[in-house]
C-alpha cells in the first residue's frame, strides 16, 4: 500500500542512479523523504573499496534535492548475518548468493529497524520490481517492466511483512527512462556505471578476495574417466559451469574445446570437469531445495504439484517446471527441459507469471537423461 501524502519516506541512497531516481520521484510525490547512506563493509587495506566515493555521490544528490541525509554502519550485521553465512558454504564446495541474504537481512531487516528509528513509514530503494497489495490486502512481488533489469530474483526471500513496508518507485520504468530522469533533474550521477559485485563489497578479483578468507587445499583436476588433467586450488574456488581459470591447456588424445567445472567430489578434494559448453554432465532435469519460503501461497491445493517458471540463476529466461511440495517443506522442481549447470547453494526462484511465489536454496541435483546414458 502506498504511503498517505506527506508521510515520511527513507529512502536507502547508495550514491548510484536508480537509487537517486527513486528518492527524486517519491520528492515529486510530496512525501517527506530523507535519505539513508549504509556503508557496511569495512576494510582500510582495501583497494577495491567504493564506499567513500559512493558518500560523497550519494551527499551529492541528497543536497541537489533538498533531502536530509543520514549515514550507518551495519557492517557488524552484515559480517555476522550474510559474510559468514557465505564463507560457510564457500568452505563446504557450495556456491551462495549473497545478494539474497543481503536483501533480506540487512536492507529490508536491520535497516527497516533503523527506518523505524528516523520516523520514517516506509523504507524506499532503487530496486527494479513491482510491489502490489491485492484483495485481500496481502503484498505481492512482481516482476520490474524492464525484464533485463528485473531483480525480484534476489528479493523472493524478504519477509512479506517487510515488503508491506518497502516502496520500489522504480518498478515501472525502463532502465533507459531512470538515467534520462536524472540527467533532466541535474542529478550528478545521472551516468555513473552501474555497480557490479558482491552486495556492498563490490567487484574484485574474486579467487584474490576469497583467498583471504578461505585457506586454499590443492587437489587433482580430473576427467570423469579418472584421468588426471591438472590441479585445482580448493573446491571453494570454483563453480559449476565455470570456464576460466583451469588452467589445463591442451592435453593429447583431447579435443580443443574449453574444459568446464561438471562436478566437485568433496570426499576426494576432486574437480571434475568436462570439454564443451552442451557436455551432458553439466545438465540436470531436477533439482531439489531447503526449506521454501513462501511470498504468496500457489493456486493449487495444499500438498499438491503445480505448473510454474522457474530461475535457478539472475538473469535466466524462466524455465517451465513441475512443482512437487515435499512433506518436510522442502520441494523437488522438475524441469520441462534439461538445465545446464544448475548449482547446489543457488537459489531456486518459484513465478506465476510474473507474480514472484517464493524460493529456496538449491540442495541437490539430479542428472538429465542424456547424462545417466553418458555415465552408463
Amino acid at each position: 500500500m502506498s504511503p498517505p501524502s506527506r508521510a515520511r519516506v527513507i529512502v536507502g541512497l547508495s550514491g548510484g542512479v536508480d537509487s537517486a531516481v527513486a528518492a527524486l520521484l517519491l520528492t515529486e510525490q510530496g512525501h517527506d523523504v530523507q535519505a539513508l547512506f549504509m556503508s557496511n563493509w569495512e576494510d582500510e587495506d582495501d583497494a577495491y573499496c567504493t564506499a567513500a566515493q559512493d558518500f560523497q555521490d550519494a551527499r551529492a544528490v541528497a543536497r541537489e534535492l533538498g533531502i536530509p541525509l543520514h549515514r550507518v554502519s551495519f557492517a557488524a550485521q552484515y559480517r555476522e548475518r550474510v559474510f559468514e553465512y557465505f564463507l560457510r558454504e564457500q568452505r563446504a564446495g557450495r556456491t551462495p548468493n549473497p545478494d539474497v541474504l543481503c536483501n533480506r537481512e540487512i536492507k529490508f531487516g536491520v535497516a527497516l529497524e533503523y527506518v523505524h528509528r528516523l520516523g520514517g513509514t516506509h523504507f524506499a530503494t532503487g530496486h527494479y520490481a513491482r510491489l502490489l497489495t491485492n484483495a485481500n490486502g496481502e503484498t505481492e512481488l512482481l516482476k520490474a517492466r524492464d525484464g533485463a533489469k528485473d531483480q525480484s530474483y534476489f528479493l523472493h526471500a524478504v519477509a512479506t511483512e517487510h515488503l508491506a513496508r518497502s516502496l520500489m518507485p522504480l518498478g515501472e520504468l525502463e532502465k533507459g527512462a531512470v538515467r534520462e530522469r536524472a540527467r533532466r533533474a541535474g542529478l550528478p550521477v545521472f551516468d555513473k556505471p552501474d555497480s557490479t559485485g558482491i552486495c556492498f563489497i563490490g567487484e574484485r578479483p574474486f579467487r584474490e578476495f576469497l583467498s583471504r578468507f578461505v585457506d586454499k587445499a590443492p587437489g587433482p583436476i580430473e576427467s570423469p574417466e579418472g584421468e588426471r588433467l591438472g590441479t585445482h586450488q580448493g573446491l571453494a574456488f570454483y563453480t559449476l559451469g565455470q570456464r576460466g581459470g583451469l588452467q589445463i591447456g591442451g592435453k593429447r588424445g583431447h579435443s580443443e574445446e574449453p574444459w568446464y567445472v561438471a562436478a566437485k567430489d568433496g570426499r576426494r578434494n576432486v574437480l571434475v570437469v568436462v570439454q564443451g559448453h552442451d557436455h551432458p554432465l553439466l545438465t540436470s532435469s531436477a533439482l531439489t531445495t531447503e526449506a521454501m519460503h513462501w511470498l504468496v501461497k500457489p493456486r493449487s491445493g495444499p500438498g499438491e504439484p503445480f505448473r510454474c517458471t522457474v530461475k535457478v540463476r539472475y538473469r535466466q529466461a524462466d524455465q517451465a517446471a513441475l512443482f512437487e511440495p515435499l512433506p518436510d517443506g522442502t520441494a523437488r522442481i522438475v524441469f520441462d527441459q534439461p538445465q545446464r549447470a544448475v548449482t547446489p547453494g543457488q537459489y531456486a526462484v518459484i513465478y506465476d507469471g510474473d507474480r514472484c511465489l517464493g524460493g529456496a536454496v538449491i540442495d541437490t541435483v539430479e542428472p538429465s537423461c542424456r547424462q545417466q546414458a553418458a555415465a552408463a
